[in-house]
């Protein structure tokens, strides 16, 4: 089951989707988020740290694993997604960094590290919630268009689409790494809820075609519509212009 829920503006998007959250790690004080990275959930970041900081949330016990880390870059880069999260959470709240997981970009073996890596997410006993953000093709985690769909942890080369994206990060484009390592589809789809955080007019085309087209590997995100339980979506008014044009019902 699919479930819309509409703000007016980012920041109101990012406040839902981290009463999401803070519902989940409540009622479930050991819980384990699958987390992600990227400009979507940083509003939900910032509103969890404040949750955090008035004394009404506690990550004390809370366990993490992220989707995904860019091949080639140590944790302290301070473009990989293990600095990202760091300095956008982790810092910020009483998690033990102990906890929380990333795959290791500076890994030798990417293949034995994938396994490593599927390891760690099995040996948590499942994932209770998976927050994803949606690239411009598509892609969840950094699982690119393809014929077919992943299933564990795996090295993917990434798409011009979306290392021109990702190169706002950078001070050039060739600094952007051109591969990554990424949870798989089917680990994603594995997690007993998602939640999918969509902003922005240039997230209307797909946020549409993934939730009201076909179901294909080539547009990664529609898969979310075979998930066995709840898919959450928070999104602004811009992220759901098309999908407000085309299914006026349906928000």
């Amino acid at each position: 089951m699919i479930k819309i829920i509409a703000s007016k503006t980012a920041e109101e998007a990012g406040i839902a989707a981290a009463e999401v959250i803070a519902d989940i790690v409540k009622a479930k004080p050991n819980a384990v988020l699958g987390l992600a990275t990227g400009s979507s959930p940083i509003g939900m970041y910032k509103e969890l740290i404040a949750r955090y900081e008035k004394g009404e949330l506690s990550f004390k016990n809370v366990k993490t694993v992220n989707l995904d880390e860019y091949v080639g870059l140590s944790a302290d880069h301070d473009q990989s997604y293990a600095y990202f999260m760091s300095t956008n959470l982790f810092d910020y709240i009483d998690i033990d960094k102990s906890n929380t997981n990333l795959p290791n970009g500076l890994a030798k073996d990417p293949a034995a590290e994938a396994a490593r890596y599927d390891g760690v997410i099995a040996s948590m006993g499942g994932v209770d919630i998976q927050v994803l953000g949606i690239g411009n093709n598509g892609h969840i985690g950094f699982n690119e268009p393809s014929d077919h769909f992943t299933y564990g942890t795996n090295l993917v080369d990434l798409t011009d689409s979306t290392i021109d994206a990702n190169s706002r990060f950078f001070a050039s484009r060739d600094l952007v790494p051109t591969q990554a390592l990424t949870m798989g589809i089917g680990q994603i789809m594995a997690a007993d809820k998602i939640l999918l955080i969509a902003l922005g007019k240039g997230k209307a085309e797909i946020l549409e075609k993934s939730l009201f087209g076909p179901v294909t590997p080539n547009v990664p995100a529609s898969v979310l519509r075979f998930f066995k339980g709840e898919v959450i979506v928070c999104a602004d008014d811009e992220a759901l212009s098309v999908i407000r044009e085309k299914h006026p019902d349906a928000v």
